[in-house]
């Protein structure tokens, strides 16, 4: 026996359970039908259901568009629809409660019509019975009577009483059809066709009159029409029993039910169409003002803060237009304001910053003669004199820093963009990075630089932005690699630099390149920094028209993507390198604290490289790498924002955890006391985070 049928074989202990896994299984594929196709648009496997679903969905996507966009549609097809439900239900009832009025009529007068046509068959039965008689009598004695002639002449005499508002049917009890006493009927009348047979049985078993309703059909070209049928059993002059039916004709109560219906639906419609108009006509009042509050506010977001709404009346829309109009002109007054704090701000910063170039310079002539001429002086001015020129140095790069933020705040800073490979800017940043790596105990490597990746740009404004990146990740990285990615795809080119440092908590990512912004004031800096490195960083990418992007994890170390496009002034849809490395704990599938969900290993904080990607690497100096970057499809575009993961709450904590004091990188310059600690100088690559 095989597995499904001793799966569904009764009395086994797997018996039931076989049809609910199937129905199991078959609704989770209809499920996935579902979800995969019709609701998504397509069908996986079945082209034609894809361009069924495609056909289908093409035309009603701009009317779902419409819909949610139109308040106004919305409140009048809303008010159409239960308008006309109103209409409908009103309509019923009345058309039912007409209806009933209608029948009850009908089948009183008729009952009373019927009952009167019984009675004078019986009573004219009687009286043929007593009267005189043919010489022929019947084998009990009586007197035989000419039921045929009497039977047609009944039929005759009964319905000409109603000129045409009934028809007589006279039908043989139960089966019998002998002594010629056939059906009858009046006005061409189809006897059998237009008397039901459950009405027949019934007035064969039954004394008393029975009704029904039916359709009388002709012998004729006349059309049929419904009826209301009343039937009784009644004796003929022989005393034999015959069934008597009185057929009443509906016609003239249908014809008035429908043109009730008619003067429904009329109305109906007429009250709908009106209650449409209504709503469009009142809800066109409330929106119109909305929807120029809407355009004068999209207009104010444009920077036109002369824009103003149109008032009139006193009402509730007229309040809110005069609110609007005094939010636009303190908004006008506020943004004055502050533009005209900006802008002596910035000629503030200008003009100081141009101004100390001459003290500075007399200062530096000063300290370098001092500087000099240490070797005489005893051990504590000596070291007084070396402080005095490392600061020096330190006070000309942020001066210069500040007059490069200046000339961005001024709208002065000019690109001077021509084709590079960004290849050659890599191997000299890192070549410039090399002396504080070894110091750091780090190792960088460079992937993707086996093929030419070659955009226009600013040179020298590129080679600082990537000096900043991978300073910062050399001295935030912990001694662990740091890793340079180039690729190119479609018309951009990127470079990410990723490392395995402390990290980034969540919203600092975003934080990062502000000026002056620190994570941690308590964290020491050995470099040097400004604080306005990734700020000048993020205003080289935006002049290139590119993106400066950042992701990081708490403890997971972060990464820093520089997007540019392949020409100048070319939009850019995307990025070849993912912002979120493939490294990442979410991608390998860990948590907070490196174990794998659902295990209890412990995994490693800086992932094994693979052979490939390990001899695609370089220490300090770029080696050519065996496989190329490939542009990945899922990268996301953005324009200068960042992710970071947040770290969940774990009460397990890393094993690669830094102390306290070696918190989440700070991106201002140090404030600490300049003779607290040794700064090196490496010119701009100070300016980092």
């Amino acid at each position: 026996m095989s597995g499904d049928s001793a799966a569904s074989a009764p009395g086994k202990p797997g018996g039931r359970a076989g049809r609910p896994v199937g129905r199991k299984a078959a609704g989770s594929r209809w499920g996935r039908f579902l979800e995969g196709g019709l609701l998504q648009g397509g069908v996986q496997g079945s082209p034609v259901l894809r361009l069924f679903m495609r056909w289908v969905r093409r035309p009603l996507l701009p009317v779902m568009r419409l819909w949610r966009r139109n308040i106004q549609l919305k409140v009048v097809v809303t008010t159409l629809l239960m308008s006309l439900g109103v209409v409908l239900l009103l309509g019923f009832v009345v058309i039912g409660q007409v209806r009933n009025g209608l029948l009850d009529a009908k089948v009183k007068a008729s009952q009373s019509q019927a009952t009167g046509g019984f009675a004078v068959a019986k009573q004219n039965a009687e009286e043929t019975a007593s009267g005189t008689v043919d010489d022929a009598t019947t084998a009990d004695g009586r007197p035989a009577q000419n039921v045929i002639e009497w039977m047609s002449d009944l039929v005759s005499s009964l319905s000409s009483g109603g000129q045409g508002a009934f028809d007589v049917v006279t039908l043989p009890a139960g089966n019998d059809t002998g002594g010629g006493r056939g059906p009858r009927a009046s006005g061409y009348v189809d006897p059998f066709a237009s008397v039901p047979e459950e009405l027949r049985e019934r007035v064969d078993t039954s004394p008393a009159a029975a009704q029904s309703y039916t359709r009388i059909i002709y012998n004729t070209d006349k059309e049929s029409q419904p009826a209301l049928v009343i039937g009784k059993q009644v004796d003929d002059p022989n005393r034999d029993p015959y069934q008597l039916y009185y057929l009443f004709p509906l016609t003239q109560e249908e014809k008035s039910l429908s043109l009730v219906k008619g003067t429904l639906a009329t109305a109906g419609l007429f009250v709908v169409v009106l209650l449409g108009a209504i709503a469009w006509l009142v809800v066109r009042q409330v929106v119109t003002p909305v929807r120029m509050a809407a355009g004068i506010a999209e207009r104010l977001s444009a920077g036109r803060l002369q824009e103003r709404m149109k008032v009139t009346g006193e009402d509730d829309i007229a309040r809110l237009g005069e609110a609007f109009n005094k939010m636009a002109q303190n908004l006008q007054l506020k943004i004055q304001q502050l533009e005209d704090l900006s802008r002596m701000q910035r000629r503030f910063v200008s003009d100081v910053s141009h101004e100390l170039r001459t003290p500075l310079t007399t200062v530096r002539m000063a300290a370098d003669v001092i500087h000099e001429a240490r070797e005489d002086f005893d051990p504590v001015t000596a070291r007084s004199a070396e402080l005095l020129a490392d600061q020096l140095d330190r006070f000309e790069s942020l001066l210069a820093d500040l007059l490069e933020i200046s000339r961005f705040d001024a709208g002065a800073a000019a690109l001077e963009a021509e084709p590079i490979d960004l290849r050659e800017v890599v191997r000299r940043v890192v070549s410039g990075a090399e002396p504080l790596a070894e110091r750091k105990g780090t190792h960088i490597r460079v992937v993707g630089d086996q093929q030419p990746v070659v955009a226009e740009a600013d040179a020298r404004r590129v080679e600082r932005v990537l000096r900043n990146l991978i300073v910062n990740a050399v001295e935030h990285g912990e001694g662990k690699d740091v890793i340079v990615k180039l690729a190119a795809a479609g018309g951009a080119v990127a470079v990410a630099v990723r490392d395995y440092g402390v990290g980034l908590k969540p919203g600092e990512a975003t934080r990062v390149f502000s000026r002056f912004w620190r994570a941690d004031p308590a964290r020491a800096r050995t470099t040097g920094g400004t604080g306005l490195g990734l700020s000048i960083a993020l205003e080289d990418a935006r002049l290139h028209g590119g993106w400066l992007q950042a992701w990081g994890e708490p403890g997971g170390g972060s990464q820093f993507r520089l997007t540019l496009p392949r020409t100048a002034d070319e939009p850019l849809r995307g990025s070849p390198i993912p912002l979120e490395p493939k490294d990442s704990r979410r991608n390998r599938g860990l948590d907070d604290a490196g174990l794998p969900h659902g295990g209890a290993e412990k995994s490693a904080t800086v992932p094994a490289q693979p052979a490939g990607e390990q001899g695609a690497s370089m220490s300090i100096t770029p080696r050519m790498a065996s496989v190329a970057p490939t542009a990945d499809p899922t990268a996301l575009p953005g324009n200068g924002g960042a992710r970071v993961v947040p770290r969940p709450t774990s009460g397990t904590r890393r094993q690669d955890d830094t102390p306290a004091a070696d918190g989440p990188r700070g991106v201002s310059s140090d404030r600490a006391d300049a003779g607290s600690q040794d700064v090196e100088q490496q010119g701009e690559a100070f300016r980092g985070r």
